[in-house]
């Protein structure tokens, strides 16, 4: 074999690394800040559950081809998983799951007043719960910090985020058990889920949830099938 055909292999291996890295500094634009990934994950679904939300395949894809635009990197969920058990805390402080939200189409943001992209969005997201909230669609924006309440609440107040309900989970457990089913890299991660407690699409990263394009992928997940 030549010289020069030798060092092909490496060359090769070169720009997979390079290619690596840069995948690696995306994600850590999200995750720096205060992930430690020290909270065990212990999301536990009925068998039951996932398989009727794997039967909402097309559901999950005509949502994903909604997703254009501003939130464009939303993804259809390939399965639809159940995430009825997600835990975090309510407005009153008391636990809660998904699954109390029955009935309605829930937008969820993991969020914290750490992450620049987060801070950036909020008023979209309360914009978005202001123009599209009702009694089937809600914005459920779930605030991750550490530590006690007072600089997340601070945060919205001084930013005027009025349409939200303040949802929480100091303990990073819904972070985790995400992250546990490849759903978050780190924050913001955004989730879409059915009425039925079902994953229909998902992103990491920041999006413009003010825009119509937003709206217009809202409504594909109320739509009724045909």
């Amino acid at each position: 074999m030549s010289k020069q055909k030798q060092k092909f292999p490496a060359l090769r291996l070169v720009v997979l690394a390079v290619a690596a890295g840069a995948i690696a500094g995306a994600i850590a634009v999200y995750v720096k800040g205060g992930l430690d990934g020290n909270t065990a994950a212990t999301l536990i679904v009925a068998e039951a559950d996932n398989a009727a939300c794997s039967a909402k395949q097309e559901k999950a894809k005509a949502v994903g081809d909604a997703a254009t635009g501003h939130v464009a990197a939303m993804l259809a969920a390939d399965p639809p998983r159940s995430l009825k058990n997600l835990g975090f805390n309510g407005p009153d402080g008391e636990a809660m799951t998904v699954a109390d939200f029955s009935g309605r189409v829930v937008l969820m943001n993991l969020w914290a007043t750490w992450c620049t992209p987060c801070r950036e969005e909020m008023p979209a997201l309360d914009a978005l719960q202001s123009t599209k909230g009702s009694d089937a669609f809600e914005v459920v924006a779930v605030n991750v910090d550490r530590g006690d309440d007072e600089k997340p609440t601070t945060f919205l107040q001084e930013t005027g985020i009025e349409a939200l309900g303040y949802y929480r989970d100091a303990s990073m457990k819904i972070f985790n058990d995400l992250k546990s089913q490849g759903l978050a890299l780190g924050l913001p991660v955004t989730l879409l889920i059915g009425e039925d407690g079902c994953l229909l699409a998902h992103m990491n990263g920041p999006a413009e949830w003010g825009s119509s394009d937003a709206e217009q992928l809202i409504d594909a997940a109320l739509a009724e099938p045909e």
